[in-house]
């Protein structure tokens, strides 16, 4: 029996293609999850357009890789085990289809048999600005239980590289799903100690309260 946790990774056509080839190259190194993969065609193309990677090359980073066409392949099954799905980057028509349960491919169809699984569905939904119909998608997937996860940067552990911020953001991705990868320093008490003037404003509002006139005799 496969002792290792599985997770599915969608990748899509949005630009910002690098998230998930970063959280394929970190969870290669973890011995104890298992990856399955599966990327559009438009997904390939943008790879090789923002990356020095092909498709092919990501392929190799995931234990398990799956032809978008076919539909009939074990992730799209309620019967096949997994943690769940994240699909980074996840374009506005994917997230569309998922969201109207429109099964036109396997990275639609396996999102779909995660969400009535009730499992997880991590989206990490890359477009700006959004329009009405952007946000009524991430509505009705949010109420059907998946999780909406833009990349939006972090500032807070002070990256120095590009390479900072994405490893923020994977790293906060995994969390979803209970995996650690350790990719950034994260905020801690000891950080806030670093900002003696926020620290003492905070101390100084506590305990220091206002005083109150006292009645004069007569």
């Amino acid at each position: 029996m496969n002792s290792k946790r599985r997770l599915i990774v969608g990748i899509s056509g949005a630009t910002g293609a690098i998230f998930g080839v970063r959280m394929l190259d970190v969870l290669s190194r973890q011995e104890d999850i298992e990856t399955h993969l599966v990327m559009t065609r438009a997904a390939r193309m943008t790879i090789e357009v923002e990356t020095p990677f092909t498709g092919k090359d990501v392929e190799r980073m995931a234990d398990v890789v799956y032809d978008i066409n076919n539909v009939g392949a074990s992730i799209s099954s309620g019967s096949f085990r997994t943690e769940g799905m994240v699909i980074v980057p996840c374009s506005m028509k994917s997230m569309g289809s998922i969201a109207h349960s429109v099964g036109g491919d396997l990275l639609v169809r396996a999102a779909d048999v995660v969400l009535k699984e009730r499992k997880k569905l991590v989206l990490v939904a890359r477009e700006t600005p959004l329009h009405l119909g952007h946000l009524e998608s991430m509505v009705s997937l949010t109420r059907m239980g998946a999780v909406i996860f833009p990349p939006v940067p972090a500032f807070y552990h002070r990256p120095k590289t590009l390479d900072d911020i994405i490893n923020q953001t994977v790293t906060r991705i995994l969390d979803q799903f209970g995996i650690d990868v350790a990719l950034f320093e994260r905020w801690t008490d000891e950080q806030m100690r670093r900002h003696p003037k926020a620290v003492k404003s905070s101390s100084t509002a506590a305990v220091a309260p206002p005083k109150r006139p006292g009645k004069k005799r007569p």
